[in-house]
């Protein structure tokens, strides 16, 4: 989403790391400066940071040589880039830019779309869990712990013993592996109002303001042990990675790489937003 700094006496940002999954750094420049409980923070017009929230981790990035961590701004809606904790060098680093300057942002792109396909896969089981009729309650996208819970609206006997939950994650496994093997593509449109929904094609639809792969074939070792029930919610644990790709699928210095079809910006995803509106 686009975010106004119009309070602040500065122009728009550009939530960059919406627009493209796979765009690995870029020329931008500085629109915010200021202090976080005594810590530096930057702010681009270009963000490329994904930050922490909606149950995915933050990305890993750098401003110029500066090693920094996203963070979401309460106060101004901005996503600013601070040093990790404890770091008071990188502080000093990030200290010294200024309003106006022009500096490169670059992620982590390995661990981006780690971050991607784990949050894609996620979709994923939700719509094959809702198939059964379950309703999703909760959801963590994080490496090693990735998992959606489900709550079932009306009682489901095969959860009741141990061969009746095998025998309905064997169901889950069998959607889910024909669903990346039919490579549906994965895309983002924005309502009216200006959410965003992600889709896998037709099969599931989400509100989510998280990076995604381009398609369910760009999903690799997609994994589901056994799930589990506890105080009447349904855990399915999942693991996931990005299949390897090659440095020309990369996008880099401001040259976006498209999504799969049928991805077509909705103008409202790319007006700005005042300050303090929520992804």
């Amino acid at each position: 989403m686009v975010h106004s700094t119009e309070a602040l006496g500065v122009g728009a940002q550009v939530s960059a790391y919406l627009e493209d999954t796979y765009l690995e750094q870029v020329d931008t420049r500085v629109i915010a400066v200021g202090e976080r409980d005594g810590t530096p923070w930057v702010a681009v017009e270009h963000c490329l940071f994904h930050p922490q929230g909606g149950g995915q981790p933050a990305d890993r990035g750098w401003l110029e040589d500066t090693e920094i961590i996203p963070v979401r701004d309460r106060e101004s809606g901005l996503v600013v880039a601070m040093v990790p904790e404890g770091d008071s060098l990188e502080s000093g680093s990030l200290s010294s830019l200024a309003e106006g300057q022009t500096v490169r942002a670059r992620i982590d792109l390995r661990v981006r779309t780690a971050h991607a396909a784990l949050h894609t896969a996620g979709h994923l089981v939700e719509a094959v869990g809702r198939m059964q009729g379950w309703e999703m309650v909760a959801s963590n996208h994080f490496p090693g712990q990735a998992r959606i819970e489900f709550q079932a609206p009306r009682t489901d006997t095969r959860l009741a013993d141990p061969e009746g939950r095998e025998e309905v994650t064997a169901v889950l496994r069998a959607a889910v592996a024909a669903a990346v093997a039919d490579d549906l593509p994965v895309f983002a449109r924005c309502l009216a109002d200006g959410r965003r929904v992600v889709h896998l094609d037709e099969l599931h639809s989400a509100p989510c303001g998280g990076t995604h792969v381009r398609s369910l074939g760009d999903l690799a070792e997609l994994a589901l042990p056994t799930l589990k029930v506890k105080k009447g919610r349904i855990r399915v644990s999942y693991s996931a990675t990005h299949v390897p790709f090659t440095a020309t699928q990369v996008s880099c210095a401001g040259t976006h790489l498209p999504y799969a079809a049928p991805h077509v910006p909705h103008p409202a995803c790319q007006a700005p937003k005042r300050v303090g509106a929520t992804e």
